[in-house]
Order: C-alpha cells, then structure tokens, then sequence
C-alpha cells in the first residue's frame, strides 16, 4: 500500500510524474488509433511490435520540451504540444477515411486539396469516436483545474531533462534500425505513407515527409525556364517522327492496357512439364493482329511499379532513388497520357487496381496525370479468400471490374492492373493448375503457378471481350512491368532457361518483358525492335494517330523506320541491338562475348551510347526534380488541375453515371441498357457454390 501511494504521490506532485502520464496516455490512444482508425495491414511480430512501440518516441522528444520550463509554464506547455499531436492525429483520422492516406505536407500546400476535397464533406466523414483522440487531453486538463495534479514549481535538472531527450532520439534510432532491417529500403524507396507509418509512426512520418518535401523544393526553387529549353532542344533535335504506314490506324478506338505484374518475356511460349505455362498469352503473342516486341526492356529503378507507370504515362523515366510517383507525383506538373487523350481526342480515362489506392502514391498521383476515374480496393468486394500479397485475385478483380468498365463513356483508356504473379509468388492450393518447378529455389519456383494463373484470367478477359463485342472497337495492350526473377537467383534463373550459366550480362538480356497491341484488323507480326518501357507511349500514339511533336518525352515510336534502338537503364546501362553495357563493362549483344581491346571506331561507338543514356536520364531527372514542366505550355493542352478529381466512391460512380447519360454510348448503353456481366465467365473457386 505504502509503495502504490509512493507511486501516486510522485504521478501527482512532480513534474516527471506528470510527464510520464502525459506520454504514456498519449502512447496508449496513438496505438488504438492504429488499429481501430487506419487500415496499415501490420503483418508479423516485428510489425506489430514496432506499431506498438513506435508512438513512444516521438511522444517523448515534443512533449520533453515542457522539462526544460519552470513553474506552472512547464505543465501548460506539455499540454498544448499533446494538444497539438492530437489534433494532427485528429486531422488524420479524418483525411485517411476520405483518402486512405495521411496528410504531406504537399497535400496540404498543392492546389488546396485538403480544404477543397475535404472540407466539402468534413461534417459527413466525421464520426463520435473520433473525437476521442482529445479525451486524455480534457483529462488531464480536468485533473490540473480540480488540482489531483499539483504544481511542482521547481526547475528540473537541465541534465535529466536532456537525458530524457537523449533517450528518445535514442529509442528513435532503435526503432528505425529495426524497421530498416524488416524492410530495407523503407525511407528510399518510398512504397506507400502507411508503411512508413507502420514502422515508424505518424509523427515521425511527418518529419520524413517534411525534410522529403523541403528537398525537393530547394531543387525546385533554383528551376528554371532556362532549365527547361534545354530539355527542348535536346527532344527537338532528336525527335524520331512516327511511322506512316501506322499512323492513326487505332484512331478514335478504346485503349485497354492490361498490366502484367512481374511478367517476364521468358515466360511466352515456355513449358514446364510439357504444358504451356502461358497459352493464352501466347496465342495473343503470335496472332496476325497483334503486333509483339520481342526486344522490349523494362527500365526500372528502384520505384519498380510505379516507375513503369511514369514512363508508360509521361514517356519520363523513374528516378536513381527512390520513385518519382510517390516522392513528385502530388506536386509535379504532368502532361501525361490520360490527360492528352482526354483534351485532344474525348478519351474517358479510368484505373481499375484491387489493391489499395494509396501504394506507390497511386490516389494522388493519378490526379496530376489527369484520370477522371480510379477504381482501387475500396471498389471492390473483398471477402476472405479474395485478397493475396497485394490485391484481389486477378481472376477476382476482372470479374468485378466488369460492372465499371460496361459503364464507361467511349472511347475510354483503361488501364487494369494485375497483382496475383506478385513476389513471393505464393497461390493457394485451389488456384494451382500446374506444378511448381524444381530448381530448388523458394522464391523461383511458384512463379509460373502465379504466371499461369494470370495468363488463364487473360484468357476469361478475352474472352469477355470478344462475347460483348468490345474487341472489335479496342486496341489491347499488353506490358510487363518489371522482371519477376531478380539478379539474385542466377543458379535458378539458369536452370529455368536450360543453360549451363548465366551471369551479369545475362541477367542484362533477362529484363525482356513482353509488349503487345493487338486490334483486329491491325497488321501484326513479331517485330525485333530493340526499346523500352519509355517508348511506350509514343508508339501508342503513332497507333491512334496523336500528334506528340512538341511533347516533351524521352522516347520513340517502336514502329519508327529509323528508331535509335538504345535502350538505357536506370543504373545506366544499356541495350542496343549490338552493344550492352553492364556495370562497367562491354559486350556484344549477339554473342555475349565481352568486348575486349576496341578499335578507336568502336571506342567512339561505345562513347556515344553511353553519352546518350547518360543525358537522357541526366535531363529526365532534371524535368521531374525541378518540376519543368510547370514553365512548358503547349498548343492544345490544358494544365491539369488536381483539384478537380476525386476518386471517392460514392462521388466517382455519381460522376460516372452522369457522364455515361451525356454520352449514351457505354457498353451498357448500346445493349440495351443491359449489363454484360453474363457474359464474363470464370472458374474462380472463390464463387463456385
């Protein structure tokens, strides 16, 4: 009894003691709020032990600055910073169930989206129990008024106070090193804010993102139009014009792009067991109305996924560090493929993704590239049994996309992005229809079950389209994204390909991916053009017949008589059809025979190449960190104004359905105002009774 009111005595009467309530209250809510206010998909013990932990230390380090005041001051000040770390925890709860994001400092300076979006509705999205998050603060204010806590007016030793503070930058390290170890990369890669949340807290989020955006615009600032006309010469002077013979032959026609995740081009036409690991995309591959690349690279960076899409949307590529679309997309000016073909061309621009929105920055970036539509998790049905790794089950999320893409206005660009051949390639068992392989390599062998499960849901998409005669007026696109296999299975990525080894310069020729049009009437063939994912959106637009002279991009049209076949990679190496550069050293493409003593001829060949990848990335990162774009105002186009998009769901399917009764030419509309989800069959296990 003596040592509990010992412990009260000192909770009540000293300045420590009141801290330490202070925090541990603060502590205690910031958790619960974790888990009953966000959707962070916390996974494992370490995840779960460092959202436990990670409120603490931040917690410790503001509200510690009242230590350093005597007197009455001290407990006031301690107060408001708790009152303050509330209500930007507050600001939070509110702009996550809106957006499914936390609040950046760029959402809150661009475009006054905060106030514009959500303020419209703040009163609507606010619930009681959110207004918890200040209960321990009127508490603790209560408790001061009626004096239970009584005013220690002596000034706390400066050594404690800073020893307190030490413990908490401390514990912030720890926390980091920990979070850094279960997932490396976490503050350069940058995959999504909940990540970061999750490993690390929404204050210290709030710093990282802070210091992220002050960078940015201290780079940003020292832009300028000079910056940007050298850009322009440099795209002027090595303009490729596009190919005649294919210009505007998918004119007025929809666009549907399918994103094939971590599909590599290896996989066409290969067997395991004797049996086609991808039939269906095969028969795609070698159709007479499909033209195919069998000398297409993907060039990622670090931003994976999302540097694909920066380059298949703006002809831009990725950054060294990091990805473009989760650090710029918010803020950056874009004259991105969406918004082209929507002022240019009347195009309706949609995404539909069964993951969440929010990853790689997806729910704001697609607002700067202009996309009147994003469909992600929160459109879909996700019972158990339908989610894995990172989406709903490709087969799943066809199916239901079915209902939003019926209701489209025409023509439409739509971009579906696949998720089930997703690293770690696991399939549960019912969805497995062919063997694993064997190299003995866990990472390796499940991916042709994930990859044969994506080509049959190709299959059951195809086949949609053919029953409800949208072939007949779509140009399909297909693309790989980036490799499956990383560099770091060479032993299995050798006995995959049946060769004896296969080192760096292999491994070079393994970033293949596949890129598809396919149209009927469309004159295919398999075409040997070397190119890469930055070619992606020029030759799209050779296809429907845009004029893409004055845009500022880095690509070509694969289809160009005289295309320049250089094919750069993030780190900078390269590909062309005779030539590649791997860290440093040179081979010849055909043989992958090193190049060894050079003749001046080819040292100056090899030079140029290499000059050329370099200014190419040099000045595409320049567009993105300075945010170029911004000074560029083209003839025909229309800065695209974030403010103007909303991706909620209730709000979009109300848009949808108002432009789709202006139109009056949906897939919906012109079947009679009938839906065509009948005629999406699936043998999905998950909806067999």
């Amino acid at each position: 009894m003596g040592r509990l009111k010992a412990s009260y005595n000192w909770l009540t009467k000293t300045k420590l003691g009141f801290f330490t309530v202070v925090v541990v209250f603060f502590w205690v809510k910031t958790y619960l709020t974790y888990i009953t206010k966000f959707n962070l998909g916390v996974v494992g013990p370490m995840q779960k032990f460092l959202l436990l932990i990670n409120p603490l230390p931040t917690a410790m380090l503001l509200i510690g600055i009242g230590l350093f005041f005597k007197g009455r001051k001290s407990y006031w000040i301690m107060v408001i910073i708790d009152f303050l770390l509330s209500l930007w925890l507050f600001s939070n709860i509110l702009y996550y169930r809106e957006f499914s994001d936390f609040l950046s400092t760029s959402i809150i300076k661009t475009s006054g989206s905060t106030s514009d979006n959500l303020g419209k509705s703040i009163a609507g999205i606010t619930k009681g129990t959110d207004f918890l998050v200040f209960l321990d603060v009127v508490i603790i204010v209560l408790l001061i008024a009626f004096k239970v806590f009584k005013i220690d007016v002596r000034r706390l030793k400066l050594k404690i106070s800073l020893l307190i503070e030490g413990l908490a930058v401390v514990l912030i390290g720890t926390n980091l090193t920990m979070a850094q170890k279960d997932r490396p990369g976490l503050l350069t890669r940058t995959f999504d804010n909940n990540y970061i949340v999750k490993y690390l807290g929404l204050n210290s989020f709030a710093v990282y993102d802070g210091v992220k955006t002050a960078q940015s615009n201290a780079i940003m600032a020292k832009a300028n139009h000079s910056d940007l006309k050298t850009v322009q010469s440099y795209i002027k002077k090595n303009y490729i014009a596009p190919n005649p013979e294919y210009y505007g032959v998918a004119k007025n026609k929809n666009v549907l792009v399918i994103h094939l995740e971590s599909f590599q081009q290896f996989l066409i036409d290969y067997k395991w067991h004797g049996k086609e690991v991808t039939p269906n995309l095969n028969k795609l591959y070698h159709a007479n109305d499909t033209i195919s690349f069998d000398n297409f690279f993907n060039q990622v960076g670090q931003g994976k996924t999302s540097d694909a899409e920066m380059m298949l949307e703006n002809s831009i590529f990725g950054l060294q560090s990091g990805s473009a679309m989760s650090s710029y997309g918010t803020s950056n000016t874009f004259e991105s493929a969406p918004a082209i073909l929507g002022q240019q061309a009347g195009y309706t621009s949609a995404v539909m993704h069964g993951g969440a929105g929010s990853f790689w920055n997806r729910d704001n970036a697609y607002k700067s590239f202009g996309y009147d539509y994003f469909m992600p998790l929160s459109y879909y049905q996700n019972k158990k049994g339908y989610y894995l790794g990172y989406g709903i089950k490709d087969k799943l999320f066809f199916d239901q996309s079915i209902k939003y893409m019926e209701h489209l206005p025409q023509p439409f660009y739509l971009k579906m992005i696949t998720v089930t051949n997703h690293y770690p390639y696991d399939l549960d068992k019912k969805n497995q229809s062919i063997d694993k392989t064997d190299t003995g390599d866990k990472t390796v062998d499940g991916y042709v079950q994930t990859a044969h499960y994506l080509d049959e849901a190709i299959g059951e998409l195809m086949s949609y389209l053919k029953k409800s005669g949208l072939e007949k007026n779509t140009l399909i696109m297909l693309y790989g994204d980036h490799y499956g296999i990383s560099g770091n299975h060479h032993k299995a990525s050798a006995q995959l390909l049946n060769k004896d080894s296969f080192n760096n310069f292999d491994n070079l020729q393994f970033q293949r991916v596949p890129l598809m049009f396919h149209m009927p009437g469309l004159k295919g063939g398999i075409n040997h053009t070397y190119g890469g994912e930055i070619d992606v959106r020029p030759t799209l637009f050779n296809l429907l017949g845009i004029n893409d002279q004055n845009m500022i991009q880095f690509g070509h049209s694969l289809l160009a008589k005289n295309a320049p076949q250089i094919v750069a990679q993030r780190n900078g190496d390269f590909i062309t059809p005779k030539y590649s550069k791997v860290e440093g050293s040179y081979y010849y493409t055909k043989s992958g025979k090193r190049v060894t003593h050079p003749s001046k001829k080819v040292k100056a060949q090899l030079a140029s190449i290499s000059n050329t990848v370099t200014t190419e990335l040099s000045l595409s990162d320049r567009v993105i960190t300075g945010n170029l774009l911004r000074f560029y105002k083209p003839n025909g186009f229309k800065y695209v104004k974030r403010k103007n998009y909303t991706y909620k769901k209730a709000d979009s399917l109300k848009r949808l359905k108002k432009a789709e009764k202006k139109s009056k030419n949906s897939v919906w509309y012109k079947n009679g105002k009938k839906s065509t989800q009948s005629d999406f069959k699936t043998d999905a296990p998950e909806l067999k009774k």
